[in-house]
């Protein structure tokens, strides 16, 4: 099951999940959180969806089909955060990944301000694996972002920011098992991801960086992780598969629109010589 906001780009959101999901030969159960009013250059309005309807939506299909897996975007709201860590305190054995997409929470003025406070607090102690880089990171644990630049792309070492072992330390403290901090954001000719649980380092993995910037990769990212989750592979390796994925799915991406470049989660379908989607 992936909760998310709905976004007509298919680039990030809900239908990335589902695209990937199914990409991975999973069967995507999809919950709606908010609407997105976004284009492939960014977003204009963000609409949460009723708490009320959420939890419809989720109730309804949690009692009629088994879930392998839960992964949750973007919440909508707090409202909705809190009734969406109720429903997954009812399934306590279910694997869940996260990957919160705070920088939809801005749009919702100062009601946003209170999103990443209450992932952590209520959602964040039942996850099993949280997606974020450093911003997403500081954020959720109300630790001060060292970087200094409103673009990530300014900051410069940014691993090397103390406030990142403090963060790391209170989300894992707190309840989350591991935590997949991306490089993406940050400088350097490769992007590093490293896994980290509550013994340390789990693992680090290297990437060539791609040129361009593009839409949705940490929702692909993440819902690749939860998809590999669900087939049985162990966290570790399941982290690993869904990086190869997601590698595979921003080198084959594509300009639906004038803006970002789409990761292209259908790659292994196109031919060899099939440039154009």
């Amino acid at each position: 099951m992936c909760l998310s906001a709905g976004d007509a780009t298919a680039g990030g959101g809900l239908a990335a999940d589902v695209l990937t999901l199914a990409s991975m030969g999973c069967h995507p159960l999809p919950v709606q959180t908010a609407a997105l009013v976004r284009d492939t250059r960014g977003i204009d309005e963000v609409w949460p969806v009723e708490p009320e309807l959420l939890a419809l939506q989720a109730r309804a299909v949690l009692e009629d089909v088994p879930v392998a897996a839960f992964k949750l975007g973007f919440c909508g709201s707090v409202e909705n955060a809190a009734l969406i860590a109720e429903i997954l305190s009812d399934y306590p054995e279910v694997p869940l990944v996260v990957e919160p997409a705070l920088y939809a929470a801005v749009l919702l003025g100062e009601a946003g301000e209170e999103v990443a406070p209450a992932l952590a607090d209520l959602i964040l102690p039942q996850t099993t694996l949280l997606v974020v880089d450093r911003h997403e990171l500081c954020r959720l644990a109300g630790v001060a972002d060292g970087g200094g630049g409103e673009d990530p792309a300014d900051d410069e070492d940014a691993i090397d920011d103390p406030g990142v072992d403090e963060a790391l330390a209170r989300l894992l403290g707190g309840g989350t098992e591991f935590i997949l901090l991306t490089g993406g954001s940050e400088h350097g000719p490769q992007v590093v991801n490293t896994l980290f649980g509550h013994e340390g380092v789990v693992r680090t993995d290297a990437w060539p960086r791609l040129a361009g910037r593009h839409l949705g990769a940490g929702a692909t990212l993440a819902a690749a992780a939860v998809a590999a989750m669900a087939h049985g592979m162990a966290l570790p390796e399941a982290v690993r598969e869904a990086q190869e994925f997601t590698q595979q799915a921003l080198r084959h991406a594509y300009r639906a629109g004038m803006g970002r470049a789409l990761p292209d989660r259908f790659f292994w379908a196109r031919g060899k010589d099939d440039d154009d989607v």
